[in-house]
């Protein structure tokens, strides 16, 4: 039932470990395991959901399967530029995956329970991929910005080592960033109630859980959240500022409506990724309903990756050239 608490002494798995004294020779008692809700609703509304947001993962995985097969399998893309979308749809694979599968079995369980290791490793996952991700986003800016304002000297410094380089760093930081806040969450005291009111194991709910306060802890992870956000939302301000005074100085207009064309995917995916990042994690204070806060998580976590192939490839007519073969489908060009 929702309603139930697994509990476990904190005498036989953490004794003293937070520091709490036994005073009055009473046991206090952890949780074990988290209650998922997921979405509201009966069994029709659940089983909607569930195919909707199934088909959705499964066209996620289909089109960014297609474009990391093309990357691989057409040499005219083993350059940079589709190196690293390459990258970003093997990443968007996995980011998807991190949430969407248990979302799924939740939607058709009874219990929707996640044991306590199991909602921090998807927390660490979910969290470690999304930092990648905006790494990523970052580092293709980076690479529009040195193609568009530094063409001639593009070939010398994006030299197939220092790609290597760059996209073995977005992965690495990305997966190292989030472990001091995993581990700060994970030491508070979750004593009762066990109810999760979203889809995923948030930090929000989840601080709301703690039995004692934690302010330097919120402040520490919000904190981090908005460094590790705001740090590459501005390299990539930075990176397109830059493409635009260039852009404005080319003497045909026929130039400018290419590398306008050329960024301006990029661009979309930037706006629609990090408009929904920045209202869910920036602000602590931001009041969001619950219903909201689905909505825009289920958004940047499954609906982005969807569109992001779509977005990238359709204006790319090397793209579809190369998907024409890995899908066989008849692509019509413009």
């Amino acid at each position: 039932m929702l309603n139930k608490t697994t509990y476990i002494s904190v005498f036989s798995v953490f004794p003293a470990a937070l520091g709490f004294v036994n005073n009055s020779n009473t046991t206090m008692h952890f949780v074990t395991e988290f209650v998922l809700l997921g979405f509201h609703g009966q069994g029709e509304t659940q089983i909607f959901f569930f195919w909707l947001i199934l088909v959705v993962y499964l066209l996620t995985l289909l089109g960014n399967g297609a474009i990391v097969c093309a990357v691989k399998w057409d040499r005219r893309l083993h350059t940079p530029m589709y190196i690293f979308l390459g990258n970003f749809a093997f990443l968007e694979i996995w980011y998807v995956s991190s949430t969407v599968p248990n979302m799924l079995v939740n939607m058709l369980s009874d219990t929707k329970t996640i044991s306590f290791t199991g909602c921090f490793l998807q927390f660490y996952f979910f969290f470690s991929l999304g930092t990648t991700e905006c790494f990523f986003l970052s580092l293709m800016a980076y690479d529009r910005y040195l193609a568009i304002c530094r063409p001639l000297h593009y070939p010398s410094i994006m030299t197939g080592k220092f790609c290597v380089i760059l996209v073995c760093s977005c992965w690495m930081s990305g997966f190292l960033c989030y472990p001091v806040p995993i581990v700060l969450i994970s030491q508070l005291p979750f004593c009762g109630p066990n109810i999760i009111d979203h889809f995923v194991c948030d930090p929000g709910p989840l601080f709301a859980l703690a039995c004692i306060p934690a302010p330097s802890t919120e402040l520490i992870c919000y904190t981090f959240n908005s460094v590790i956000i705001f740090g590459p939302f501005l390299s990539i301000l930075v990176s397109y500022m830059l493409v635009l005074r260039a852009v404005l100085r080319f003497p045909s207009s026929a130039g400018k409506i290419k590398a306008f064309s050329t960024c301006g995917s990029h661009l979309m995916v930037v706006s629609l990724f990090y408009g929904t990042l920045m209202v869910m994690y920036v602000s602590p204070t931001s009041g969001n309903p619950v219903g909201m806060q689905k909505i825009i998580t289920l958004i940047y976590s499954a609906v982005t990756p969807l569109l992001n192939p779509l977005i990238y490839s359709l204006r790319n007519k090397d793209m579809k050239d190369a998907l024409k073969k890995v899908l066989g489908l008849r692509i019509n060009q413009n």
